[in-house]
């Protein structure tokens, strides 16, 4: 064991002197314009928190908390159909056409009732009986109470009164209740349905759900609002946990940690498997960001600005990697200034002048 880790030391030994003595060999200066014309910034060195991650499977599901399901409040004969599935709709948009024999009957007692009142009020308190007065307002309150009840809005009211007799015939339109898209539709035209009966599912798809499984050990190690991340179609998306399952599933024997993402994109669609990061914890560490490290000699390398505009490859032993940045254990000093971006422009320059094309 001893023979293998000093064999180990030996071999960093020298990889870290023969990126040294490459770098001596080879400076590299620029000018302002090739700086920029290459993409250079230069940052200083600094601890940043990394932090611990568990990965997870995990899957996509609607947000409960913006999915509103679409039912009638009345036995209906479904007359017509007015979106489809998949389809993106606005708050008010109607859904689908109705009939029912109660909201004719509903609307026909409120056009007599709205008449009445009209006729009484032009008359005044003065000349009938408060009683009367009373009885007729209430009975067009009541109608117009009925029909809310039955899911019509104010707007639809106003327009069976504005169509008389002829807005009496028992039809109405399932308005949206919210902004969303289709994801159900599960009815046939001239079905009759009953009060309750789901007709539409309506999902704001600007926020998902991903569910992860985790171990009952891991997930005790997660906090509520922990920061999370969605890895899916080769992107890095933000997430939070929401929520945290108290029991065990009895045949998987893991915990559900619910997580919410930002999905205005529309990256992210319902029964989508993808790979969860859950942050449990961290520590400072000296880190750049991923495309700070090039690889000279087999060696990963990192430049650094000497000043002027000259820059040395200096050979540096990476550790962890969390959400784009990587851990630098040796090589480089805190407060150091290094190339954040354009490293890969000064490899390109650094090997072509050790070919002679520079």
């Amino acid at each position: 064991m001893t023979r293998i880790f000093q064999r180990a030391s030996c071999a960093l030994m020298l990889s870290l002197a023969a990126s040294a003595s490459f770098a001596q060999q080879a400076p590299l200066t620029l000018d302002a314009r090739a700086m920029q014309d290459a993409g250079i910034v230069v940052s200083k060195l600094a601890t940043r928190e990394l932090a611990e991650e568990i990965k997870a499977p995990g899957e996509v599901k609607v947000d409960a908390y913006s999915t509103v399901l679409v039912s009638p409040r009345i036995e209906s004969m479904v007359l017509s159909r007015k979106v489809k599935l998949g389809d993106v709709v606005k708050a008010g948009q109607p859904l689908v056409m109705l009939s029912s024999v109660q909201v004719a009957e509903t609307q026909g007692a409120l056009i007599v009732a709205e008449q009445d009142w009209r006729r009484v009020s032009a008359l005044g308190s003065q000349a009938v009986s408060g009683r009367r007065y009373t009885e007729v307002q209430v009975q067009r309150d009541q109608a117009r109470a009925r029909l809310r009840a039955y899911g019509l809005s104010d707007g639809q009211i106003q327009g069976v009164l504005r169509a008389g007799s002829a807005g009496a015939d028992g039809s109405y339109a399932l308005l949206a209740p919210t902004d969303g898209r289709i994801t159900s539709d599960a009815f046939l035209v001239g079905e009759r349905v009953d009060a309750g009966r789901t007709l539409f599912t309506l999902v704001k798809e600007d926020s998902v759900w991903v569910e992860a499984q985790l171990p009952p050990f891991d997930a005790g190690r997660v906090k509520p609002d922990a920061a999370a991340r969605v890895l899916v179609h080769e992107q890095s998306l933000p997430a939070k946990v929401v929520q945290r399952s108290h029991q065990t599933d009895e045949k998987t024997r893991t915990v559900a940690v619910r997580m919410a993402v930002d999905n205005r994109r529309d990256l992210l669609h319902p029964g989508e498997l993808v790979d969860a990061r859950i942050a449990v914890g961290g520590r400072s560490a000296l880190a750049v960001p991923v495309e700070a490290v090039v690889l000279l000699q087999n060696q990963s390398t990192v430049f650094v600005a000497t000043g002027s505009g000259a820059f040395e490859p200096v050979a540096v032993q990476l550790g962890d990697t969390r959400d784009g940045w990587v851990e630098i254990r040796e090589g480089l000093k805190p407060g150091a200034s290094y190339v954040s971006k354009g490293a890969f422009a000064l490899k390109a320059r650094l090997l072509r002048s050790q070919l002679g094309e520079d």
